[in-house]
């Protein structure tokens, strides 16, 4: 699998503006690496970049966001694509104030049982799986395409 990836594909598998982009790595919320001008982004950004889109996408601030970020790096002391890696479901799910990471459907449902106030659940591990999933058609597509750029050229020197 790609280890890096440019900004442009990074906005076409995430969905996020440039602008969006350049301002996160500004106030270090992803902070890529860099290659003269180029930001670079590992597979763990990539994936941290889609859920913080998902959380956007639910009304979180980017306020929120980085209160998310840390408590989840500091509940396991790894990134965030190291943590929900595996076969576990991990969901997020907040009433506004607290923040709960479960991976058990039981306490899942006790957390929704006994919740004053209504919660908002996201599946941390789905929206990591649909960013890889995205990576890998989008390197298979690239793969077809190389092969056919190949095959066109080996057709174009037996003619000539």
């Amino acid at each position: 699998m790609q280890n890096q990836f440019t900004s442009r594909e990074v906005v076409a598998l995430t969905g996020i503006t440039p602008r969006q982009l350049q301002w996160w790595d500004e106030r270090r919320i992803v902070v890529p690496s860099r290659q003269g001008h180029r930001r670079l982004y590992s597979m763990e950004e990539l994936a941290e970049v889609a859920v913080i889109c998902e959380l956007r996408r639910r009304g979180f601030s980017l306020q929120r966001v980085r209160k998310v970020i840390r408590f989840l790096q500091q509940e396991f002391g790894k990134r965030l694509a190291e943590t929900v890696t595996g076969a576990s479901d991990y969901h997020l799910l907040t009433d506004g104030t607290n923040l709960y990471l479960e991976t058990s459907t039981r306490q899942i449902v006790d957390i929704l049982k006994n919740a004053r106030q209504p919660m908002l659940t996201i599946c941390l591990s789905d929206a990591i799986r649909r960013v890889r999933a995205d990576v890998r058609a989008g390197m298979k597509r690239n793969v077809s395409v190389v092969r056919g750029a190949v095959s066109s050229l080996n057709k174009a020197s037996r003619v000539s």
